[in-house]
């Protein structure tokens, strides 16, 4: 009797599940203006649903059908631990509100979630037409080319970033960024401030920068990354230095020979 390994399904069901993250980004695309689309807080909220619902109309149903019994992450901006089984974390504009401001830094991303760890992800970026992908003990690709982390073991050099989850974020969140930003400024060589995180984290994971960090268990933002992180040769914790899963409250990922410098830092603000 044949016996499909989960790494064998998922690398089978990875070019399904990129074809229609690319398809939702040829939706994304057609929406996307060069100014800004709305000004008072109601428009500009009005702009990011409509984004979400005409996306989410070409990634929803073909997600759920390409495997079998997965289910549904509903609340993007929810965080904390998910049931067992198979879910669906989906981004439908992932930097919604610079895709709205008509800047660049956006991009539709699908994760497979497998009890609480992603084992599967795409990431497409449609203004440039790059696609990032990994599997679970299978590596991360920009197209066809395998991506590896920084070999930067200097803190004093990294190029290290961070930024905000969500808005409406508690007082305690802002300042500890703001107190972060502060600290990797004195430890590291420049500090970049931006969301969204899977903007960032596809640049740890290609190396061109060294760390990322948040505070916050928003998992759509950080499923993603945390996968191509890894399989790129990344080391990706919470800030008390344990691996980290859906269920995390903090995060950090990091270029393995300036994780544990990275973690010194901010440890004592977690």
């Amino acid at each position: 009797m044949n016996t499909v390994m989960p790494f064998d399904a998922d690398a089978t069901l990875l070019s399904r599940v990129t074809s229609v993250v690319k398809a939702a980004g040829v939706t994304l695309r057609e929406r996307h203006t060069p100014h800004a689309r709305g000004v008072s807080l109601d428009q500009i909220v009005a702009e990011i649903h409509a984004n979400d619902d005409a996306v989410l109309d070409v990634l929803r149903q073909p997600l759920l059908e390409a495997r079998r019994g997965s289910r549904w992450a509903e609340d993007e901006l929810a965080g904390g631990a998910l049931p067992s089984g198979e879910w669906w974390v989906v981004d439908p504009a992932e930097g919604n509100i610079n895709h709205v401001h008509g800047m660049d830094e956006w991009a539709v991303t699908a994760t497979l979630v497998r009890d609480n760890q992603p084992v599967l992800t795409v990431v497409h970026l449609p203004l440039t037409d790059d696609t990032y992908t990994a599997v679970a003990g299978g590596g991360a690709r920009l197209g066809d080319r395998p991506l590896q982390v920084s070999a930067k073991t200097d803190l004093g050099g990294a190029l290290v970033g961070t930024g905000q989850a969500r808005p409406g974020e508690d007082e305690r969140t802002f300042r500890r960024i703001g107190d972060s930003v502060t600290a990797m400024l004195v430890g590291g060589l420049v500090v970049r401030v931006s969301v969204p995180a899977t903007m960032q984290l596809i640049h740890v994971a290609a190396g061109r920068t060294d760390a990322f960090w948040q505070f916050s268990d928003v998992r759509s933002g950080l499923v993603a990354g945390a996968l191509l992180v890894s399989e790129a040769g990344g080391t990706v914790t919470d800030l008390s230095g344990e691996p980290w899963n859906t269920g995390s409250r903090d995060f950090l990922a990091a270029a393995p020979g300036i994780h544990t410098a990275a973690l010194k830092v901010l440890s004592p603000l977690a």
